[in-house]
């Protein structure tokens, strides 16, 4: 039969056909808070499996793997070869991971543990039949008095999930998740349903981040229909990174982060709105990223009334007069001065559209095509959404406007 090689993180192009076959895909994650570490069996059962995966261990996170079918460590990768009916590939895996700052990206205590599922379990690529595709879940196994939250459907039996991965042939998991000793939050705000979460003990405002969420999630929904339909906001306080971080469906917030900063964006809305739209840049087009969750980070709160129109335009213009610092948006990571003067680009690329076409389009559209393609953004695809919406050439988008580009 034919075979075909994908990335299991590349989406598949083909919908499940009436042919397609499937097998179960079992992820057993038990967390020793005393090691530091989680064991993580990967469980295949099936009448036909993948003939093989090559996993991702760049890393270094990862030690001790087993299986009884073939499996070859070759530097930074493994590849196995699982076979029918059943096959089954162990590993343990180090769950802090800490900056050179000294603070930690994941995090585990005696108390509780802070991680994401797309680093418990390594990115892979799999070799498959074309139409053959796995029925996932994940099994937790944690120490007496804790519990858990993941942004996936919840089983039957506590602490076990079904793991889907939309458009995939291979469903692993991905975003924020947290087990422990936690407390949390949820309600279902505008069909999503919304979870907050954190250890117990940690000085954070559950409620108060439900009821912000509960306010301007609405709106930001009314710019991405396709929001995913699981959220979760998982938060802590020292020693995890003092910031936010988007993932698959899930944020993490440090606890010291205001709802609204001081200059009155929201670090909340600018994550939820990476969760919203997916996308990553190319070497040049980060700006593009960061600055659309920038630019709504103020606008949700001006449509919902968290700002008033003239506080607005202050924070506004404050973040043009700093975004002149930067000579050229061109880099590869954007951050200050450079998402400052992509903000003020969103805004006048906003008014641009909205004249062009008297009022019927806005960045919206745009933002929301950014959000259907996924994946890599270029500044080329950003002008061709632009120009659609304008119904045609749009000048903020000129060199002139953007600085000019390295060599």
């Amino acid at each position: 039969m034919l075979r075909l090689f994908f990335t299991a993180l590349l989406a598949a192009t083909l919908p499940l056909s009436a042919a397609a076959e499937t097998y179960d895909l079992l992820y057993r994650v038990t967390i020793d808070p005393d090691t530091g570490k989680a064991r993580v069996e990967i469980r295949l059962d099936g009448d036909t499996l993948p003939s093989e995966l090559d996993l991702n261990l760049s890393s270094g996170r990862y030690s001790e793997l087993e299986s009884d079918q073939p499996l070859e460590l070759n530097g930074d990768r493994a590849i196995w070869e699982p076979t029918a009916p059943d096959s089954s590939l162990s590993y343990r895996f180090e769950i802090d991971e800490q900056k050179d700052s000294g603070s930690y990206d994941s995090r585990i205590t005696g108390d509780w543990a802070i991680l994401r599922g797309d680093k418990l379990i390594p990115p892979m690529s799999v070799t498959a039949e074309r139409d053959l595709y796995s029925k996932a879940e994940l099994h937790l196994s944690l120490p007496e008095g804790w519990s858990s939250a993941m942004p996936y459907e919840e089983l039957e039996e506590d602490d076990d999930y079904r793991i889907i991965d939309p458009g995939r042939r291979f469903d692993r998991p991905k975003g924020w998740m947290i087990v422990g000793r936690i407390g949390s939050r949820q309600d279902i705000i505008a069909g999503i349903n919304t979870r907050v979460a954190a250890p117990l003990g940690n000085d954070i405002h559950r409620q108060d981040t439900l009821a912000f969420l509960g306010w301007n999630l609405p709106e930001l929904k009314q710019v991405f229909p396709d929001f995913p339909e699981r959220l979760l906001v998982v938060s802590a306080g020292d020693p995890m990174w003092r910031g936010g971080l988007s993932g698959t469906r899930s944020l993490f917030m440090h606890a010291d982060r205001p709802l609204i900063s001081g200059n009155r964006t929201s670090s909340l809305i600018h994550e939820l709105v990476h969760v919203a739209t997916g996308i990553r840049g190319d070497k040049e087009s980060d700006w593009i990223v960061e600055g659309i969750a920038e630019f709504y980070s103020l606008d949700i709160l001006r449509r919902t009334g968290g700002i008033s129109e003239r506080r607005y335009d202050e924070a506004m213009e404050d973040l043009v007069q700093w975004g002149r610092e930067a000579p050229t948006l061109f880099k590869r990571r954007s951050s200050g001065p450079i998402t400052a003067r992509a903000v003020g680009v969103m805004r006048a690329l906003d008014r641009e559209i909205r004249s062009a076409s008297d009022g019927e389009k806005s960045i919206d559209d745009v933002a929301r095509g950014l959000a259907e393609d996924r994946g890599e953004v270029t500044l080329a695809r950003f002008r061709q959404l632009a120009e659609q919406a304008a119904d045609g050439p749009v000048k903020t988008l000129d060199k002139d406007s953007l600085g000019e580009k390295p060599d």
